[in-house]
């Protein structure tokens, strides 16, 4: 219901633009990282799913997740996309284990983040033609 709701706010709001319709699916893919992240934060939370509502929150964030990313996939070329939801994803993970578990972040960590970043910027630049 949710998910319908915001999906008609955007088409009404891009209708008839081939940039737009591209802009949605953008939108969408960048709510499916965030519900990503949010349910993978969840899990460390939920203890081995011992707690009801962090656990809760892994289903309904892991399902909103794969919710937003089939919605920008009726656009998307799914290698770009699944590359960039995977690898931001992945960086912001490590950002949130930083931040709010006070993981070390070391020199391979940075050097790993930025190799996953490059390769999704590679991926990117490869389909500009296409």
């Amino acid at each position: 219901m949710i998910g319908h709701l915001f999906s008609s706010f955007l088409q009404s709001k891009f209708k008839g633009k081939e940039s737009g319709v591209k802009m949605n699916a953008y939108i969408w893919l960048t709510m499916a990282i965030l519900f990503e992240v949010f349910g993978s934060s969840m899990l460390k939370v939920s203890n081995g799913f011992k707690r009801l509502v962090p656990a809760i929150g892994v289903i309904v964030g892991m399902g909103f997740a794969f919710y937003c990313l089939s919605i920008a996939l009726k656009t998307l070329p799914l290698g770009n996309a699944y590359a960039i939801w995977a690898g931001l994803g992945t960086a912001l993970i490590t950002l949130v284990g930083v931040v709010f578990w006070r993981e070390k972040l070391n020199f391979k960590k940075v050097a790993g983040l930025i190799c996953i970043i490059t390769g999704v910027v590679l991926l990117r630049l490869a389909n500009l033609g296409h």
